[in-house]
């Protein structure tokens, strides 16, 4: 009955080794904010001001995540909301860019 010792890791949503890691879980959630914040407002032609800050906001703490992610799920997540911060990053450049077609 050696099973019974093992701690049940299945169950955690952010960690499956056991340990804390709250600046990799924060990064996380920070990206697929910023990621999911990209992706809707880049639906809307006068918010690409939004969603290109946004979405390179959102590339660049996913990627610093990815860098310094431990595991398997932080590493899924983050690549979730990498692919919705690109995809809105480049929608939002394509409706007016980061500055608004002032530059």
């Amino acid at each position: 009955m050696a099973q019974t010792l093992r701690p049940n890791t299945a169950g955690s949503l952010f960690a499956t080794d056991g340990k804390p890691h709250p600046l990799q879980d924060t990064l996380l959630a920070v990206t697929l904010v910023l990621g999911v914040t990209a992706l809707i407002t880049s639906f809307f032609h006068s918010l690409h001001l939004l969603s290109s800050w946004a979405g390179l906001v959102g590339i660049l703490t996913g990627a610093y995540g990815q860098w310094v992610s431990e595991t398997t799920r932080e590493r899924f997540g983050l690549i979730l909301g990498l692919g919705a911060a690109g995809v809105g990053f480049f929608l939002g450049m394509a409706h007016g860019g980061l500055f608004g077609g002032v530059w």
